[in-house]
C-alpha cells in the first residue's frame, strides 16, 4: 500500500508543479497585453482627440496598435511613421488604421 500511496503523492507533485508553471506563463503574458493596453489607451485617445466619431476611432485604432505596437503622432496623417500602421487594410483595400 504504500508504494502505491508514494507513487501517487509523486505523481501529484509533478502535476501541480507543471500546473503552477503554467499559470505564472499565462500571468506574464496578461501583464504584457496590459502594459501594451494602456500603452495604445493613452496614444489612441490622443490621435482620435478630434475624430467625428470618437468610438470607432478608438475601436481601430487600438486594434492597429495592439497589431503594430506603435501609433502615428498627431491627429491626422503622419503615418510613414509607423509602416505596418499604415499598411493594415480592410477587406474593402481601404487604410483599416485611423
Amino acid at each position: 500500500m504504500k508504494p502505491v500511496f508514494a507513487t501517487f503523492l509523486l505523481v501529484c507533485l509533478i502535476l501541480g508543479s507543471s500546473f503552477f508553471e503554467a499559470t505564472e506563463a499565462g500571468s506574464n503574458g496578461l501583464l504584457k497585453y496590459q502594459k501594451n493596453q494602456g500603452f495604445c489607451d493613452s496614444k489612441c485617445a490622443a490621435r482620435c482627440a478630434k475624430a467625428g466619431v470618437q468610438d470607432r476611432c478608438l475601436k481601430y485604432c487600438g486594434i492597429c496598435c495592439e497589431k503594430c505596437q506603435c501609433v502615428p503622432s498627431g491627429t491626422y496623417g503622419n503615418k510613414h511613421e509607423c509602416p505596418c500602421y499604415r499598411d493594415l487594410k480592410n477587406s474593402k483595400g481601404k487604410s483599416k488604421c485611423p
